[in-house]
């Protein structure tokens, strides 16, 4: 599967890892509520182009599962400074 990888010079492969690296940052350092969205950006680099369509699970199943996730972040990072800040229907959080 990476056998692009076997062709590229030294550069090529420094230039693909801060890509990568860029990429994982990016989503690292999403917070609030950016951290509910769908992220196709960080699969668009990798180099096998495909558009993988999620399952999407109803909405009641969802909200479990969105629910669910905030509970472990209540439990991971019970330090994390937390934010009422209203969901803006444009993703963006209002100030």
């Amino acid at each position: 599967m990476d056998e692009d990888l076997l062709s590229l010079s030294r550069d090529q492969l420094l230039d693909e890892v801060r890509k990568l690296r860029a990429g994982i940052r990016e989503h690292r350092d999403s917070t609030g509520h950016e951290l509910c969205w769908h992220h196709p950006a960080l699969w668009g680099l990798l180099p096998e182009r495909s558009d993988p369509q999620p399952v999407v699970p109803a909405w009641p199943q969802f909200m479990q599962g969105c629910i669910r996730y905030r509970q472990s972040l209540d439990r991971q990072l019970p330090q994390a400074p937390r934010s009422d800040l209203p969901f803006a229907p444009d993703g963006e959080p209002q100030a």
